[in-house]
């Protein structure tokens, strides 16, 4: 079992960036595949972004796009989520976790990070 924990949430005038990393432990974080999802009050959890633990690939939600970039240090356990031009509608907890079935089905997760957008 790998252990998750999220930091980098906060609150952010809209157009602004928010840095959000995650760091792993227990077993080996390199082998797996990570990825960040989101949950906004009242709303089904949404896929963000995800990247694979070999060749680095990465996936993307359509609305982030150009505005979200998702990476890995695998020699330090960490994958960040580099949020830049967020919106309000970007507003949500931001989990990461362990993709258990390429790109958008999670496993293991943190317990999130909250991340606003004011207007």
């Amino acid at each position: 079992q790998v252990q998750l924990v999220e930091s980098g949430g906060g609150l952010v005038q809209a157009g602004g960036s928010l840095r959000l990393s995650c760091t792993a432990s227990g077993r080996t974080f390199s082998i797996y595949d990570m990825g960040w999802f989101r949950q906004a009050p009242g709303k089904e959890q949404e896929f963000v972004a995800s990247i694979t633990w070999s060749s680095g690939s990465t996936y993307y939600a359509d609305f982030v796009k150009g505005r979200f970039t998702i990476s890995r240090d695998n020699a330090k356990n960490t994958v960040t989520l580099q949020m830049n031009k967020l919106k309000p509608e970007d507003t949500a907890v931001y989990f990461c976790g362990v993709v258990a079935a390429w790109p958008a089905v999670f496993g293991s997760r943190g317990q999130g990070t909250q991340v606003t957008v004011s207007s």
